[in-house]
């Protein structure tokens, strides 16, 4: 999550400088900004939540494929056989 975080700050900070360079009217440069640190805070929230839904998806997966690991195939081959054997 670190990661994900420096490198929207990075790429917020760049358009912040971009304004700061290029928009010299304080009344649409202020805004801007404001516009600017919305979009760093929302993207944040959406990266975390993403992260927070894969990983409980992942754990979940990994406990089904557990759970299924433990079934015990033979046992349920040899049942299913048995009870559809066509002995006399």
């Amino acid at each position: 999550m670190f990661i994900t975080d420096t490198t929207i700050d990075a790429v917020q900070t760049a358009k912040k400088s971009f304004v700061n360079t290029f928009v010299t009217n304080e009344a649409v440069k202020t805004p801007l900004i404001k516009f600017i640190d919305a979009q760093a805070d929302y993207t944040k929230k959406a990266a975390k939540v993403s992260m927070d839904t894969f990983t409980s998806l992942t754990s979940e997966a990994v406990k089904q494929i557990q759970e299924a690991s433990k079934f015990d195939y033979t046992k349920a081959y040899t049942d299913l056989a048995e009870k559809f054997s066509f002995k006399k």
